[in-house]
């Protein structure tokens, strides 16, 4: 489920990019330019954060006859 979501998010971002891009004016001078270079930079951020959440997200185990999924057990002994 989570990475059909880091998914949608990262073609949303690509589609505010196509239509961005044409449009966004990286050549004039002052706060329209520092504007266009901080949007950019945030979209690549988030492009990023999508990307590798979608790519490095861990797999969950499942039991292979029950069908039902496990998570990882921790120790509750005393550890010296």
């Amino acid at each position: 489920m989570n990475k059909n979501r880091y998914l949608l998010y990262l073609l949303l971002c690509g589609l505010m990019l196509y239509y961005a891009l044409p449009r966004i004016s990286f050549e004039s001078l002052g706060l329209e330019s520092l504007f266009a270079g901080a949007w950019l930079l945030f979209a690549l951020f988030v492009i990023a954060g999508n990307l590798s959440a979608f790519l490095y997200t861990p797999k969950k185990q499942k039991v292979a006859k029950l069908g039902v999924e496990t998570k990882p057990r921790r120790s509750r002994g005393l550890s010296n």
